[in-house]
C-alpha cells in the first residue's frame, strides 16, 4: 500500500483542534457499546487490580467522544491521568469526568512529548494513538520513560492484516479528504511486537479488539450522528460481531486494533 504522508505538525495540531470542537459524541452508539465491552475485557484480563493504582491513557477521545474507558476505570479505583492533543477534547473530556462525579488529571499535549516525570504510572493505555504519528518509536519510548518497573501497558494499533481490509479503505478514505481521524498507518503483530521490544519491554500478551468490518463501524457511527431511524438497522448488523468476540475466543486476534501487553522489568 502507497505510504500516506505525515501532514506537519502546526496544520496537524489545527486538525484534531477542529475535530475535536464539532465532532459528535458516538457514546451511544451500538458499535461503541461493543468497542467498549472489548476494552473492558482488556483491562480486567490484563491489569490488575485497579484500586489505588495510576492509570495514564495517551489521549483523551474516547474519554470525550466514545467509550469513556478511563471514567470506567476510575470507578474502579484508578487514579485518572491523560493527555490530548486538541485542547477542545481535553476541556470536553474533564467535563465528562465531572459529570460522572470523578476526577481526571489532564495535558494538553501528545504522546510524544509525555508532560509526566519517569515511572509516574501503575498502567497505561494507549488503544488508536500513536499511530497518527511518523515518530512512533518516540512515542513507544515515551509511554516506556513514564511506566514503573513492574507496571504494565497496553498498546494497540491498526491491524494490517485486517481480513476486512480496513487499512485499503482508510487509505483511500485518507487520500480523497474523507477520513475524519487524520493520518493513519497499521502493523503486522510482528512489526509491534519489534517496536515495543526495541524501546525496553517485554511483551507478554498479544490480543486485539474490534474483529468487525471497519465501513460497518463507521456506518453504524454516521447514522448514530444524523440518522438515527438507519442506526437501529446498523446497530443490528454490529450485533454477530459483537456476539463471535464474546463466544469465539480466536477471533479478538484478528480485530482492526491489535495489541500487545508489555511490562517493563
Amino acid at each position: 500500500m502507497p505510504k500516506t504522508k505525515n501532514p506537519d505538525d502546526s496544520r496537524y495540531r489545527a486538525f484534531w483542534a477542529r475535530v475535536g470542537a464539532e465532532f459528535p459524541d458516538l457514546g451511544d452508539a451500538e458499535s461503541t457499546a461493543y468497542y467498549r465491552d472489548n476494552e473492558q475485557r482488556l483491562f480486567r484480563e490484563h491489569l490488575d487490580s485497579l484500586d489505588g493504582k495510576r492509570v495514564f491513557k495517551t489521549d483523551l477521545w474516547d474519554e470525550a467522544r466514545n467509550t469513556r474507558i478511563l471514567q470506567w476505570a476510575s470507578g474502579r479505583g484508578a487514579r485518572a491521568f491523560g493527555l490530548d492533543l486538541s485542547p477542545a477534547t481535553t476541556v470536553r473530556a474533564r467535563a465528562e469526568f465531572e459529570r460522572f462525579g470523578s476526577k481526571l488529571c489532564s495535558a494538553v499535549s501528545d504522546v510524544r512529548r509525555i508532560p509526566f516525570r519517569d515511572e509516574s504510572f501503575d498502567a497505561i493505555y494507549s488503544m488508536g494513538t500513536i499511530e497518527h504519528f511518523d515518530e512512533t518509536q518516540l512515542a513507544v519510548q515515551e509511554i516506556f520513560r513514564v511506566l514503573q518497573p513492574g507496571g504494565k501497558a497496553i498498546v494497540g494499533v491498526p491491524n494490517r492484516r485486517d481480513p476486512f481490509l480496513r487499512p485499503l479503505m482508510v487509505w483511500v478514505l485518507y487520500r480523497m479528504g474523507l477520513y475524519d481521524y487524520g493520518f493513519e498507518k497499521s502493523y503486522s503483530r510482528a512489526a509491534l511486537r519489534r517496536m515495543l521490544e526495541t524501546a525496553g519491554f517485554e511483551v507478554v500478551a498479544e490480543t486485539g479488539i474490534l474483529f468487525i468490518p471497519g465501513w460497518l463501524r463507521m456506518l453504524d457511527l454516521a447514522c448514530h450522528a444524523w440518522c438515527r431511524p438507519l442506526a437501529r438497522v446498523t446497530g443490528l448488523a454490529v450485533k454477530p460481531f459483537a456476539w463471535l468476540y464474546r463466544t469465539v475466543p480466536a477471533l479478538r486476534r484478528h480485530g482492526y486494533l491489535i495489541a500487545a501487553v508489555v511490562t517493563r522489568r
